[in-house]
């Protein structure tokens, strides 16, 4: 009986070339899987700015006072970049789309939203704001929220006026 035992594993053949063509098979759908996970995207994505951002509603932004103008005030953290590219800026779930073509918004800046002629917009210091500007009315509140477009997370939720 003992040699009948040692005979089954001195063959020639190891395991089935069908098992093996199996695992071949497996590794290589693995592989392939992880590989298009990482490059379409479903690898972790990176972060937004860190930054605390002050909004408030304000009446004189440029010599006129008849106005009203959010203001934002970077207080500190990562700079934000101020490019539609960068960051969407939504006011009252309406999205600014006259962002500046380029700039930076760094710790001890501000930037300025208005509405003027049914469009919001967004600049930086202090700048000319039209005398039709207008934003929040007197007595109401605005939402401000401003998103990283590539990570598409919140960089800040603030509420200004009321």
């Amino acid at each position: 009986m003992k040699e009948d035992f040692a005979k089954g594993f001195r063959g020639d053949e190891g395991v089935s070339p069908v098992i093996g063509e199996i695992l071949m098979v497996a590794v290589v759908v693995t592989l392939a899987a992880v590989m298009s996970a990482y490059l379409f995207g479903m690898a972790p994505m990176g972060t937004a700015p860190q930054a605390s951002i002050r909004g408030t509603a304000i009446t004189d932004p440029s010599g006129n006072t008849a106005c009203n103008v959010i203001k934002l005030e970077h207080q500190g953290g990562e700079e934000i970049t101020l490019t539609n590219a960068s960051i969407r800026v939504i006011v009252n779930g309406t999205a600014v789309q006259d962002l500046p073509a380029s700039g930076k918004l760094t710790a001890g800046e501000s930037c300025y939203i208005w509405l003027s002629n049914g469009e919001y917009h967004l600049r930086k210091n202090n700048v000319y704001v039209p005398p039709d500007a207008s934003l929040p009315e007197t007595g109401k509140t605005a939402t401000v929220k401003i998103v990283d477009v590539a990570s598409q997370q919140l960089i800040a939720d603030i509420r200004v006026g009321g």
